[in-house]
């Protein structure tokens, strides 16, 4: 995060310092000390140590007894139950989600883009009945261009969105089997785009899986709403007939859901 000087910091307020303190903890990093945090943010100690117990004290933050260090508190929890509750799409698609959990008893997420424009983070998630299960925290965010679920956002935006998203990130490498060259990346996309759903085997996590295909609507023109995706455990992402049933799921839904939004 870019540092600020003494004159600048006395223009911010006390809400926006909270939250600049709330925005550092991340899935790279979310263990923080009060010197670590004063060090990133360019903020007296005492401001920190202030601002941290006050957020705790509402369950935004919590501490580690043993450490001493800082994570965010439950209570996101709740606001992402009540995400669910209000966000048009998974009300939309949610008895899609319970169809595909059906009739594939793998787990099933669905995915927008985030207000980055960067990544895709998992606003929903129904969780396999099986034991050997794969499995995704609502919240999670992974880049656009590693796994099934982000490679099919991003291959059905629009060219520009591709152009720019492009021109700001590097391809790094997540595991083996992530792509990280450029070229490559966009035959991927166009295979994609062509045969109409996305598929990944370990380029975020070993040994998992997944397919997914987008949601559209075409009220008012067609637009990308999000990606609903299915995690499998890599034994049965390579069982070629349960892969086959997953795929033709996942493009039946993909073909019933665009009918509701017409």
């Amino acid at each position: 995060m870019e540092q600020h000087n003494n004159h600048s910091l006395d223009k911010i307020n006390s809400v926006e310092k909270a939250l600049m303190v709330l925005m550092v903890f991340c899935e790279k990093q979310p263990f923080w000390g009060v010197r670590e945090l004063s060090a990133r943010l360019d903020f007296n100690p005492s401001t920190i140590q202030r601002i941290l117990q006050t957020l705790k004290a509402y369950g935004f933050i919590r501490q580690d007894p043993g450490t001493r260090k800082y994570s965010l508190g439950n209570i996101y929890l709740s606001f992402f139950r009540s995400l669910q509750n209000t966000y048009p799409i998974t009300q939309l698609a949610m008895p899609y989600m319970k169809q595909l959990l059906s009739r594939t008893q793998e787990t099933v997420h669905l995915n927008v883009i985030d207000t980055d424009g960067l990544s895709r983070i998992c606003i929903s998630s129904l969780e396999s009945p099986q034991e050997l299960k794969a499995s995704q925290a609502i919240g999670t965010k992974a880049p656009l261009y590693a796994g099934a679920t982000s490679k099919g956002l991003l291959a059905f935006s629009s060219q520009k969105f591709i152009d720019r998203y492009l021109e700001q990130v590097k391809l790094s490498q997540l595991t083996k089997n992530t792509i990280t060259n450029v070229k490559e990346l966009l035959s991927e996309l166009a295979l994609i785009r062509e045969r109409g759903y996305a598929s990944s085997l370990g380029e975020t996590s070993q040994g998992l899986g997944a397919l997914s295909v987008p949601l559209f609507t075409f009220s008012g023109g067609k637009a990308l709403l999000a990606g609903i995706s299915l995690a499998i455990p890599e034994v049965r992402f390579n069982n070629y007939d349960h892969r086959k049933l997953c795929i033709e799921e996942l493009l039946l839904v993909a073909k019933e859901f665009s009918v509701i939004t017409e």
